[in-house]
């Protein structure tokens, strides 16, 4: 894309709509006059006059436990260089939307139109009382050490310069990591720092603190390296001055084993990386062009270790990988500082979950297949859910380990939950769910074995104990996909029903379908024929016991899935018609929507049935299932047939299934609000119940329901799985990703063993 598109690309997406990035949400109600009333004049007077009793009451009845700044004056703003503080806000604004968005903190971004030290420390120190945390921002050095240092001593509230720090902590847990697979102990290497501003300063001091020994340290600045000899040195570049009889980049690199590189691009030639030691690791993170480019440094080194700061290549040190997690974890033990003991337990944390197996969502999310532990994949992905979990508590008893935290975390399991919740990815249910399908793994078949993404998910169940894979399709296309693939699935069955060798097995399938479908015109041949279709051999094997579950559909239509289902295991008993169920996964727990797939226009009756199916697999899942009936209509307001429907529906159940938590008809923002039904339908019998499934009227509203609330709610959706089959065959939206597959397995695997049960 050429520059001038980009230009304008990044002009439009912070001037469309609402300028800028961020906004300010209400966290209370303020529709009446009351609201107003109790939100300011005269209600606020009261939590005041706690907090002026106590202030520790500001953390009861305000933001501030979750409030943090991004102050910058705009003197080092990213490669832009002092450009003045007003001109610094997008960055501090987008600084506060990755807070948000990675950790659920809020940000207050504040740009200081001051470049004066003592100016600048006692503007922050005036507004501190309003924050949790302070994350500074773009401040030059040697300035920032400064104001940093003083700002720390002089608040009792978190404070980290995230220039100098953020980097330092990524960069750490990429070294440890790149030496261990280099094989090397931290003690003995030699590293080149080219660069001396905030950032590499920062850095070389954490390297240090980690156990790199100082005299195996080179710091190389414009105008060379710094040496004790050399005159006008700040007290910081004092700090890291070597009395090696070295001058150049060049001469520092010879047997290097390190390098890190925090300056301008293109500095590095291959000629110096080919100087330095055996397996070098190289950390190029100047922006947009680092020192040497990727792969340049791989031409000039098969054996390079190599990292950047940017997306496009491997191994990206990014900050947003650690300082979202810091300050969450500070802010909820109430930490008086950032010390160096929480920064270690950042940089450890992030280290130890690369080694852990990368979840398929993170695969998805980079477009690639087998992201793994090794020179390739050295720190976590930005966008890997597990940092939350991984770095913030770690972070949060590092505080309390160090005498920091004010506040004790005594439940660690139900604080990564909360953590999860946060941000709308705690998962009880499929938690839950695969926790049971672990303790009596069964015997699962994968219809479409010859697809990736069917594959990589058998392996996440196999490897999770979640499910026995059997895998349907020609043995040798499926064993290239897993060598292509460097998938591990030894020991799995591979069943190819065209094969002669499964001729016996295929015939014996057919004379049982035969049996049950000969007097509605099918013969023999056509039987044992039939069964070559692995949908029709997989729904055999399910209904004669040779597995306990099938999943499908992936690839293939949905009346083409289901239908060899319906003719070989059938229905439930007193079951006429089978219905689709999608569970949407939301913040406040699991939604369920019913019918979205199979009933076009149910009538009374069906929709009474549908609601019982339904109910009867929610409580599979160990849920109480609340009822709502949905309508464009409340409680027989119209008299349009679609709407009657519904209320008769309702009859019916309240008739035949007088325990079942149920009502309608109604609209969904009444089913969904219960201060709304109480008020204007007090004698429904969902009031003061969180209705937790909805039964639509019919396939349109139903299927358009969920698709929209999936896209515009951006939650996650399993489903659809079917209600009513005799046995647990599930149907794959077409085009699932490798997650959805493994959710649906795992649902699978619990509904066969929960159904033997």
């Amino acid at each position: 894309m050429p520059d001038s598109r980009k230009k304008l690309e990044a002009l439009d997406y912070h001037s469309d709509g609402r300028a800028g990035k961020i906004e300010i949400k209400p966290t209370k109600p303020y529709s009446s006059q009351r609201d107003l009333s109790l939100a300011y004049s005269p209600g606020v007077a009261e939590p005041c006059l706690k907090i002026q009793e106590d202030k520790e009451n500001a953390f009861k009845y305000t933001t501030k436990g979750n409030l943090v700044a991004v102050i910058s004056n705009g003197t080092a703003v990213l490669g832009l260089g002092d450009i003045g503080a007003l001109a610094s806000k997008p960055v501090m604004e987008g600084k506060a939307l990755l807070f948000k968005i990675f950790a659920d903190i809020d940000v207050f971004d504040i740009e200081v139109d001051n470049k004066d030290i003592d100016s600048f420390v006692n503007t922050v120190k005036a507004i501190a009382p309003t924050f949790g945390g302070i994350n500074l921002e773009d401040i030059k050095a040697p300035e920032c050490f400064e104001i940093e240092e003083r700002l720390k001593n002089e608040l009792d509230i978190p404070v980290m310069h995230d220039d100098q720090h953020g980097t330092a902590i990524i960069s750490s847990a990429a070294l440890l990591n790149a030496l261990e697979i280099a094989k090397k102990k931290i003690k003995e290497v030699k590293v080149v720092v080219n660069g001396a501003g905030a950032s590499a300063m920062a850095c070389t001091k954490l390297y240090m603190a980690l156990g790199v020994q100082k005299k195996n340290v080179v710091v190389v600045d414009s105008k060379g390296v710094i040496r004790k000899d050399r005159k006008e040195l700040n007290k910081y570049k004092k700090e890291l001055a070597t009395s090696r009889d070295i001058n150049t980049l060049e001469e520092a690199l010879k047997d290097a084993d390190v390098f890190l590189g925090l300056s301008k691009g293109n500095i590095l030639s291959k000629k110096m990386v080919q100087s330095m030691a055996n397996d070098p690791i190289v950390f190029a993170l100047a922006n947009p062009d680092p020192e040497i480019a990727y792969k340049d440094a791989k031409a000039a080194r098969k054996d390079v270790i190599m990292a950047t700061g940017r997306s496009d290549n491997p191994n990206q040190v990014n900050n947003v990988l650690g300082f979202p997690f810091i300050f969450r974890g500070a802010l909820d033990v109430r930490a008086t500082a950032i010390n160096e003991e929480m920064k270690l337990a950042a940089v450890k944390a992030i280290a130890a979950l690369a080694k852990e197996p990368v979840p398929e969502v993170v695969n998805e999310a980079y477009s690639s297949r087998n992201l793994s532990f090794g020179k390739d994949f050295i720190i976590p992905k930005p966008m890997d859910p597990r940092l939350l979990v991984a770095v913030a508590p770690a972070v949060a008893k590092a505080a309390m380990d160090s005498g920091v935290a004010q506040h004790k975390i005594e439940d660690w399991e139900e604080y990564k939950i909360e953590l999860n919740t946060r941000l709308g990815l705690d998962n009880k249910l499929i938690k839950n769910m695969t926790e049971r399908a672990q303790r009596k793994p069964q015997r699962v078949v994968f219809v479409e074995s010859d697809n990736y993404k069917v594959l990589k998910a058998a392996q996440i169940v196999k490897d999770e104990n979640i499910a026995i894979p059997i895998l349907l399709g020609n043995e040798d296309r499926i064993k290239a996909l897993i060598e292509e693939n460097k998938l591990e699935l030894d020991g799995v069955q591979i069943i190819d029903p065209k094969d002669e060798v499964n001729k016996d097995q295929r015939y014996a399938y057919g004379d049982i379908f035969f049996k049950k479908r000969q007097r509605r015109g099918v013969t023999q041949y056509e039987a044992r024929h039939k069964m070559r279709d692995r949908n029709y051999f997989g729904s055999m094997m399910v209904e004669s016991g040779d597995a306990d579950a099938l999943i499908s559909g992936i690839t293939r239509n949905y009346p083409e899935t289901i239908r060899p289902a319906l003719q070989l295991i059938g229905t439930e008993e007193g079951v006429k018609k089978i219905a689709g169920m999608y569970i949407l996964i939301t913040k406040n727990g699991p939604v369920f929507f019913a019918d979205t797939t199979i009933n076009v226009d149910p009538t009374a009756r069906d929709l009474a049935d549908i609601a019982v199916l339904t109910a009867a697999s929610v409580e599979r899942f160990k849920i109480r299932p609340r009822i709502a009936m949905l309508s464009f209509a409340n409680f027989g307001s119209t008299d349009y047939a679609q709407a009657k429907k519904v209320g008769e529906a309702v009859s019916i159940l309240h008739k035949e299934h007088p325990d079942l938590i149920v009502d309608g008809e109604l609209q969904a923002n009444f089913a969904l609000n219960s201060s709304k039904m109480k008020e204007k339908f007090p004698f429904s019998k969902l009031v003061d119940r969180k209705v937790n499934v909805l039964i639509f009227p019919n396939l349109s509203a139903g299927n358009i329901a969920y698709k929209l609330v999936q896209e515009m709610g951006e939650l996650e959706a399993i489903g659809p799985i079917l209600l009513g089959l005799q046995k647990p065959v599930h149907v794959l939206q077409l085009g699932s990703s490798v997650r959805e597959i493994v959710n649906m397995v795992t649902i699978a695997s619990v509904d066969a063993l929960t159904r033997k049960k």
